[in-house]
């Protein structure tokens, strides 16, 4: 039995579906999420929900949940405490509680969909495919299985996830992309998908990344910078992505102090470094970060460096220098 059939039959057996996507989701996130309520609407569940936590702060992400008409909910515990077993819990391009979610550990999963590198995923229904370029690859050959119709709306969300995901179809791209992407073509809305490639930016978001470019420290083919404080989180994956295109860089990894936390992106085309596992051994005793080999983030809690001290420059130079000296520890770069 296809996996597209093992769903339904699932949401089939269920009264409630209540979809949680990961914190600060993405179009990727977001794309899926719509999706699979969509499915879940055709077998006989009314109003799926979708939860989220954090911000929806890339200009691109605003734009796509309010020219879609996206309804979100904040994510609430009581959701998932003493369900009924009709009530299904779902995640879609995300997979373990408690990592970059709200959800606490240890909670039971029904359904995951997910593309990202995850280790022992535990739920009724898991679809994981780390070789799929998108979340929205897997949710669009569900719609095409099911024969389930859709509107220009859903289409152009999951089209646009894909080449989000995919970075026009230039990072982690497969054949299954492609042909989704050519399958979705049809029923797409292009003036709805050129406003969402095209979304204003903030001062803020550029301030940012000028401050990340001013920042930066080459070390050998390694670029590392900080943005030092910054309320502009998806900041930090823009600065990411320009600055790995500097002449002479493989690996670009750019930080900053959002509210309570540490951010981290990183951007490495580099074969001989995966983006993923350099962060995720850097801190994994002190943050949750990940990824794939060649596009990888996290999040550091300010911990004891918030209570160290109480005046901004002074912790965002502790901040810069530890994360730093982390992160050429476990590249290994040779400071000579």
């Amino acid at each position: 039995m296809r996996p597209s059939q093992r769903l339904f039959e699932l949401l089939e057996g269920g009264t409630e579906l209540n979809i949680v996507c990961h914190n600060n989701p993405d179009p990727d996130c977001l794309a899926s999420a719509l999706a699979l309520g969509r499915i879940a609407v055709a077998a006989g569940i009314d109003d799926p929900h979708i939860f989220y936590n954090g911000d929806i702060s890339h200009q691109q992400n605003r734009a796509f949940v309010n020219l879609l008409d996206i309804e979100l909910m904040d994510f609430d515990i009581d959701v998932i405490r003493d369900r009924p077993s009709t009530s299904l819990l779902a995640f879609v391009d995300h997979s373990t509680p408690g990592a970059n979610n709200s959800v606490p550990n240890g909670t039971s999963l029904d359904i995951v969909i997910d593309h990202h590198p995850s280790n022992d995923i535990d739920a009724e229904f898991v679809d994981h495919r780390e070789h799929i370029g998108a979340a929205a690859t897997i949710l669009t050959e569900y719609l095409r299985d099911l024969d389930i119709e859709f509107d220009a709306a859903l289409a152009t969300a999951l089209l646009f996830a894909i080449r989000r995901e995919t970075l026009n179809f230039l990072r982690g791209a497969t054949s299954e992309e492609y042909d989704a992407a050519g399958y979705l073509h049809e029923f797409v809305d292009e003036g709805l998908l050129r406003r969402l490639s095209a979304p204003p930016v903030t001062g803020e978001t550029l301030d940012a990344i000028a401050t990340a470019i001013g920042n930066r420290v080459v070390k050998q083919s390694v670029l590392i910078s900080n943005v030092g404080r910054t309320t502009e989180r998806d900041a930090l994956p823009q600065a990411a992505d320009y600055l790995a295109t500097l002449e002479g860089v493989e690996t670009a990894i750019v930080f900053g102090i959002i509210n309570d936390g540490i951010q981290i992106s990183a951007r490495s085309p580099d074969a001989r470094i995966h983006a993923g596992n350099v962060l995720r051994k850097a801190f994994e005793d002190v943050g949750s970060c990940g990824g794939h080999h060649d596009v990888a983030g996290g999040e550091i809690p300010l911990g004891i460096f918030a209570d160290y001290t109480s005046d901004d420059e002074t912790l965002i130079a502790i901040v810069r220098s530890v994360v730093t000296a982390r992160l050429v520890a476990e590249l290994k770069i040779d400071e000579k």
